[in-house]
């Protein structure tokens, strides 16, 4: 029998060659074309909005990453195949007629070049794609400063940890993917042309194979000593002791630190151990000192620490340990901006030693009580004002503040957007989606602590409902801090919940097509867009959202643009990739225009020994979990708001502002694009004026408070003294409570300060602990005063708050009345600390009938005040009532002093929505027995009409009269 000659690969025919060639030609445009196409209108749209070098940088520093890595990588296993196959044997032993290797020869013999060029390029195609997506780390290294803080450990300068260390592990990790690749590339090669033989006893290695692999192996070990050095800079980030603390602690410090230290020099040992193997060509020196290698890596590198850990650390845990939780301490202070530099402790009793009237900054505190929830009153403000079924809010309305009249007053503010998924019917059509419904109209703006009233017209009678100041195209307010020149909105966070949120703009011929208000049309003028009056534009603006009539539309002409990423939010983390934006955007009327404010946030996960958590679980509470609001999922230990970000909702304009000029991080960046932040003087006292302080960085910042106010180490370790974030106890969930934008008198001026407030409970406790609040005003923006109530005493929680008010006889028989035939919504629990050392609960109550169309109204308020009397509760249609039943006649003037006085009356008396409550009258005097019984009769029959007639307002003050009906008549002399 003849033996069958090796074989290499079949060949193809021409027409297959060519079909083959067709197929991967259109895989190729399949795969890149769209990549392609999105560079491409990517660097359109950078352009459009001023920021292209972002663009520019980001893609150049991609690209070199990319080629570096690339031909790193590459060239190492390009190296490794060329050295292995030059150094080949001349004749190779045949094992036998099967020898599984010879056709692989032969195969790789018949396209050498194909096979030693092709495998190297793929290997270094695959590695630079992966690599450059690491180009923040290059230009952090490049362009990172210092902090002017050094670790307690190492005594080097925080920057180094975050900008120089990173960087470092990057290089090692694909010096490390470059030598193991090589290694096995080598290998294979060898083996392939007989350089390495496993037939036989013991197999066979040319000297040529020795060298090359003992000199890859030797530097792979040699790359093992340098990770074990930088191994111990990253100990400072050890989550070893978590959930307790980050940071290297005593066994980190004792025993593994060392241990890093013995373990690269009997790494840097084994390394030359394998280098001199080259010249004693004996492997077992490098056998031995590999076996040395892994035996102390386990027993020094993992036993070792493991003993000390549970036999010197774990007995005498909150004494070894204290050290470096007061490390801990410091250092997540530093990286969380809540030093003492930023944070007042105040001692506060939890008990009012005075009463509210006769304090002028409560006055002004209680006068300026939020009763409009912004993240009820949606459905509100879309039956109200949203004029055209294609306009619509956000799910979450938002909080600002404006000076009216020379007093500071918040409001619920909202755009009103266009909402592409509310267009039906032949509005859905192309040419009106995107060319004639195109943008949104108005501002519009409600006092937060005023809701119109009940009138004495029995026909006519509505209250429970906010008072609009409106911005459009008609009506302007009488104020002009609410007054926009131009209320068209072309960008929003409604807008851009689409499929595909571009629109169309620049009629061809001129004429004047997109929708306006009342019919009439409007051609937009603004900044904003990119032009697509060319046939190149178009046609990739065609491939990009498939739609082939942009491309035929004779909607679109010469001059016409497309406007595309309307999202603010989206818009900032375009132009500034390196940012965390909050989740939270809100706009605000700045010197006559619409613009969003977005708030942005520097980061680092690698703060040596700051504690390290994930962010979206730490800002994540019951209104992102109702509203589906986007979190952010990132790792952090540092965190700072250094930039404020505006979007211009007509023409889309970013801006980028630097308001926090000691952050190192924002420095880095600004390095790496120079000119794209705006110093901190740009900012115009107008926009100034309308900063928030964050709620996500308050929201980390308050859970880092929770365990970070502890100074001594020993506390810190028995968690005696934490605090806890509430659950809403205004919903049916376990999720934080949101913190609250209240106005809050000054103690020393009684003028009102725009804050941003959380209280706090105690550890695994229901009891007021802490309440804390950051000013938002310019004057001191970002400082923190921490209200700190003792420990021994019994301040009720907001959960024992809503027990204490709901669970009231009154109130219990309301609300279970009302919930028959009704939706009832708890309204923002609102926290306001009074009548110096007091704590004042106040709950808005909203009500929504069982109907399609039906919203949310104001009912009535809740109010809940403990003081040494014990607890009082009141409950009534005003927050000036409710004061009244707690602390007593004349308490109702308070709710009305200057600073919530409400507007006048041509701002107040608003169109009323049909079918509000009517009027039930007071109770009339009882004078006997009889009369009174007749009254109580009566009450009870006004209530059981309000019950049926659904009217909430009605209904409560049925009850209010008959409440008064039976004291009447227990009053009476028996």
């Amino acid at each position: 029998m003849g033996m069958r000659p090796p074989t290499g690969l079949p060949s193809l025919s021409r027409r297959s060659r060519v079909l083959l060639i067709l197929a991967l030609v259109a895989a190729a445009l399949l795969l890149i074309g769209p990549r392609l196409i999105d560079t491409y209108t990517n660097w359109l749209w950078f352009g459009e909005v001023g920021f292209r070098t972002v663009f520019t940088t980001v893609l150049v520093t991609r690209l070199l990453l990319f080629l570096a890595v690339a031909l790193l990588v590459g060239g190492a296993v390009f190296l490794a195949l060329l050295l292995a196959y030059r150094s080949r044997p001349v004749f190779v032993p045949v094992a036998g007629p099967n020898d599984p290797i010879a056709r692989y020869r032969t195969t790789v013999m018949g396209r050498l070049k194909a096979f030693g060029i092709g495998i190297p390029v793929a290997m270094g195609l695959l590695a630079g794609l992966v690599a450059q997506s690491n180009w923040v780390t290059v230009q952090l290294f490049l362009n990172g400063e210092s902090f002017g803080i050094k670790d307690p450990q190492f005594g080097l300068d925080i920057g180094f940890y975050s900008f120089d260390l990173p960087f470092y592990r990057l290089v090692l990790n694909w010096l490390f993917v470059a030598v193991i690749i090589a290694f096995f590339a080598n290998l294979v090669t060898h083996y392939v042309f007989g350089g390495l033989r496993l037939s036989g006893r013991d197999g066979a290695l040319t000297k040529a194979a020795t060298v090359q692999l003992a000199l890859l192996a030797g530097t792979f070990v040699l790359l093992k000593a340098v990770a074990y050095w930088l191994d111990r800079y990253s100990l400072l980030s050890s989550s070893r002791k978590e959930p307790t603390f980050t940071g290297a602690g005593f066994t980190d410090t004792n025993a593994v630190l060392p241990a890093k230290l013995i373990l690269m020099a009997i790494a840097v040992i084994c390394a030359l151990a394998f280098f001199a193997a080259i010249f004693l060509r004996d492997i077992r020196i490098p056998a031995m000192a590999t076996a040395l290698l892994v035996l102390s890596s386990i027993l020094i590198g993992a036993v070792y620490p493991l003993v000390v850990e549970q036999f010197s650390v774990k007995p005498n845990a909150a004494q070894k340990e204290s050290p470096y939780i007061e490390r801990n301490i410091q250092a997540t202070r530093q990286a969380y901006g809540i030093t003492d530099e930023n944070v007042e402790y105040v001692d506060y009793t939890g008990v009012a030693t005075k009463q509210p009237q006769d304090v002028p900054a409560d006055v002004t505190t209680i006068a300026n009580t939020r009763l409009l929830d912004p993240n009820i009153l949606s459905p509100t403000f879309t039956a109200q004002q949203q004029l055209k079924n294609f306009y619509a809010f956000p799910k979450a309305l938002n909080i600002d503040r404006y000076e009216m009249n020379g007093q500071l007053r918040d409001f619920v503010v909202a755009a009103r957007e266009l909402s592409p998924a509310s267009l039906s019917g032949n509005q859905t059509d192309w040419i009106n989606k995107h060319t004639v419904y195109t943008h949104g109209n108005g501002f519009v703006a409600a006092p937060a602590n005023q809701v119109t009233k009940v009138s004495g017209d029995s026909q006519n009678n509505t209250g429970g409902y906010p008072i609009y100041s409106v911005s459009d195209l008609k009506t302007q307010p009488s104020d002009p801090a609410l007054r926009v020149d131009n209320p068209r909105i072309y960008y929003g966070e409604v807008i851009a919940k689409s499929d595909a949120d571009y629109a169309i703009v620049g009629a061809a011929g001129g004429e004047p097509r997109e929708y306006d208000t009342d019919d009439s049309k409007y051609t937009y003028t603004g900044a904003g867009g990119v032009g697509i009056g060319n046939w190149v534009n178009r046609l990739a603006f065609a491939a990009k959202y498939t739609e082939r009539n942009i491309l035929f539309s004779g909607a679109i002409g010469d001059d016409s643009k497309i406007i595309y990423n309307r999202d603010p939010r989206d818009r900032v983390n375009q132009v500034a990739p390196w940012l965390t934006t909050d989740g939270t955007i809100y706009p605000a009327v700045v010197e006559g225009r619409m613009q969003w404010i977005v708030d942005a946030y520097t980061t680092l996960d690698n703060y040596p020994y700051a504690q390290r958590s994930s962010l979206d679980g730490l800002v994540e509470d019951s209104v992102d979990q109702a509203t589906g609001r986007l979190l952010p999922k990132k790792e952090v230990s540092y965190i700072r708001n250094s930039v404020k970000a505006t979007v211009d909702a007509y023409d889309g304009t970013v801006t980028l502002y630097q308001v926090d000029e000691k952050d190192p991080v924002l420095k880095a960046w600004m390095g790496v694009f120079p000119g794209t932040v705006q110093p901190n003087s740009a900012v115009s006292e107008d926009l100034r004026a309308h900063f928030r302080y964050p709620e996500d960085l308050f929201k980390v910042q308050r859970e880092m408070l929770a365990k970070y106010h502890v100074d001594d180490p020993n506390e810190f370790f028995t968690n005696n003294n934490f605090w806890s974030v509430p659950s809403d106890p205004t919903v049916e969930t376990d999720k934080n409570q949101p913190p609250y934008y209240v106005l809050l008198g000054n103690e020393e001026t009684a003028k009102p300060e725009f804050k941003l407030t959380s209280p706090m409970e105690g550890y695994n406790r229901e009891l007021l602990a802490a309440y804390i609040s950051v000013a938002s005003d310019p004057k001191d923006y970002g400082k923190f005063t921490v209200l700190q109530l003792p420990t021994e005493t019994q301040t009720q929680g907001p959960q024992q708050a809503q027990t204490a008010m709901t669970s009231n006889q009154t109130v219990a028989s309301a609300l279970s009345l009302i919930k028959q035939s009704n939706k009832i919504q708890y309204g923002n629990l609102l926290t306001l600390p009074i009548a110096e050392g007091g704590i004042l609960y106040v709950e808005p109550l909203y009500t929504q009938r069982n109907s399609a169309n039906a919203f949310p109204q104001l009912t009535a308020v809740l109010v809940s005040f403990t003081d040494t009397k014990g607890i009082r509760v009141g409950y009534a249609p005003t927050l000036a009532e409710a004061l009244d039943q707690v602390f007593g006649s004349g308490a109702a003037a308070v709710a009305t002093a200057p600073g919530g006085t409400p507007p006048p009356n041509g701002e107040q008396q608003q169109t009323p929505p049909p079918g509000g409550p009517t009027v039930v009258p007071p109770p009339a005097p009882s004078g006997n027995v009889d009369a009174a019984l007749s009254e109580v009769d009566a009450a009870l029959g006004a209530v059981k009409t309000a019950q049926q007639s659904g009217d909430f307002a009605a209904y409560g003050a049925a009850l209010d009269r008959l409440q008064k009906a039976v004291d009447a008549y227990q009053a009476l002399p028996k």
